[in-house]
């Protein structure tokens, strides 16, 4: 059907086919099949300046094609998708982790690239565990049989069992904090959780490839029994048959 309430606009606001094309930022031939059809929705950019351009709403000049894409279902959780984990913006880990009051749990096999990639990382989490916040680490074991397998796989210099060494010795580093806790786990080595209060981002890895290679979600908590809730039941249940990491025991509350 044709978008006849843009047209309209355009109309009223006295804006050629060619004018908005040029306000936009897109090609002539492109404004044309946004008239010819409702439910062609353009890029968010694209609808903000068009908008500006005609005086009116986005909402009101795309709202068939905007009730077609609210989410109502179990999707609605997934706030974005990210082809590898490395697409993801370091401003979302870093809002995630500023934003968290109530537990920051980091269920990767290594975890070693937060450190590289997240400034002062470790001052962040004293202070939010210092405020309060549950701090907690689900590592693979360095020495399991588990690690040794994923290294054949992926036979880079940098080992898994390097890797994870490393964030072991970040949390040494810590000292004694109560709150930061520690465990280890051989059953999540193909896929990484990082939760946030009533967010996480789930990366589920690939054959042969390293974690910044696989795919990511970034959840919201929206509705009993979804996405979230699944993927909070896996970390509990690997968390609750977790082996305490030696030398970090003393500041650690058994479960």
């Amino acid at each position: 059907m044709p978008n006849d309430v843009l047209r309209a606009a355009m109309a009223k606001a006295m804006v050629t086919e060619p004018e908005l094309a040029d306000r936009c930022g897109v090609d002539v031939k492109t404004v044309g099949r946004w008239l010819a059809h409702d439910d062609r929705m353009p890029h968010p950019r694209h609808r903000y300046a068009a908008a500006e351009a005609l005086g009116a709403d986005p909402e009101m000049l795309w709202p068939d094609g905007i009730r077609r894409n609210i989410k109502t279902g179990p999707d609605r959780e997934v706030a974005a998708v990210y082809p590898r984990r490395s697409d993801c913006p370091k401003s979302v880990w870093r809002s995630l982790i500023s934003g968290a009051t109530k537990d920051i749990t980091l269920a990767g096999y290594t975890n070693y690239f937060l450190w590289l990639e997240l400034p002062n990382l470790r001052g962040v989490l004293r202070r939010k565990a210092e405020n309060g916040c549950r701090v907690r680490f689900l590592l693979g074991d360095p020495a399991s049989e588990t690690t040794r397998n994923r290294e054949c796989l992926e036979d880079v210099p940098l080992t898994v069992s390097t890797r994870i060494r490393i964030t072991l010795d970040e949390l040494a580093k810590l000292g004694t904090i109560q709150g930061i806790e520690a465990r280890y786990s051989d059953e999540h080595i193909a896929m990484s959780v990082f939760v946030f209060d009533d967010e996480m981002l789930v990366t589920t890895h690939l054959a042969h490839l390293v974690g910044h290679d696989s795919p990511m979600l970034h959840l919201k908590r929206m509705l009993e029994g979804g996405l979230y809730d699944r993927y909070a039941y896996h970390v509990a249940e690997l968390w609750g048959a977790g082996r305490l990491v030696s030398g970090l025991d003393a500041r650690q509350s058994p479960e």
